[in-house]
């Protein structure tokens, strides 16, 4: 198995560890290749000037010893200018496109979205969940992404709120139906182990069913920790092996340079 991680956070945006921090972590942890992927959403302001010297030195110093990917997570309700520059992108949905007096992402705290709810869905979770994954499927037609980032992120309180039933088809219909306008659109997912890792779930994003949906969809997929330390990197991925084993899945995704270019390959999982 190639042990490869893209979606990092590090001190330019949310993350609590630098750069540097970060790669010399994936070296003692037998990475081969590593891609930064700092926030661009409503937000958070990146120096992406800074960030882009910062990441490009670390490529050139470390170039020996690993691969180093410059990217950025755009939440697809982001208005500002996006770099031609990056070699990945990753593609999510923190934000729900609504009218409301405070912010709008979903993962930001259970009080916030539980606000939102009731203010702009009268309380009914299910039309939250309809208005989220009507949206999801849009994020590769508005940000271009390499792959889709964590993509059921509506969930990520409901293990404590159980505002919906994610195995009723209430819930899981609308989420079905955008991840197959975007798994046609040939765009893989990750699966991403940043709340398991931080104890914020017991799945991971997508949870097991959707994963299953995926893999009989003809989805790809890649691994990632959404690291936001450096004592996260790649930690999961035992755990998402597994379970993405048990969905049919027997390959996953890596990024890989050539002549240029970022291309998206595939390795044995």
């Amino acid at each position: 198995m190639i042990l490869q991680d893209y979606h990092i956070h590090t001190t330019f945006c949310d993350g609590a560890s630098s750069p540097e921090c970060m790669v010399q972590s994936a070296m003692e942890k037998g990475l081969q290749a590593l891609g930064f992927s700092a926030h661009m959403d409503p937000e958070i302001s990146l120096d992406y000037p800074a960030y882009r010297q910062e990441i490009l030195r670390l490529r050139e110093r470390y170039a020996e010893q690993l691969d180093i990917f410059l990217g950025v997570e755009l939440d697809q309700m982001y208005q500002g200018a996006v770099p031609q520059d990056l070699d990945y992108v990753i593609g999510s949905t923190h934000y729900l496109d609504v009218p409301c007096d405070q912010s709008t992402a979903v993962d930001d705290s259970l009080e916030k979205l539980r606000y939102m709810c009731e203010t702009c869905f009268h309380g009914d979770g299910y039309a939250m969940c309809r208005a989220y994954y009507a949206l999801e499927a849009e994020v590769y037609a508005r940000t271009g992404c390499t792959f889709v980032g964590h993509f059921d992120l509506i969930s990520r309180f409901n293990e404590q709120w159980h505002f919906v039933d994610e195995e009723d088809e209430r819930y899981l219909g609308p989420a079905r139906e955008s991840m197959k306008c975007l798994a046609e659109e040939g765009v893989p997912f990750e699966i991403n182990c940043g709340a398991l890792n931080r104890g914020r779930k017991t799945e991971l994003y997508p949870r097991m069913s959707l994963l299953r949906a995926l893999h009989d969809m003809g989805g790809r997929i890649f691994l990632s920790s959404d690291a936001h330390d450096s004592a996260h990197i790649a930690a999961g991925f035992d755990v998402a092996r597994e379970r993405a084993r048990a969905c049919g899945f027997r390959e996953y995704a890596t990024l890989k340079k050539c002549g240029g270019k970022t291309v998206v390959c595939s390795a044995a999982l």
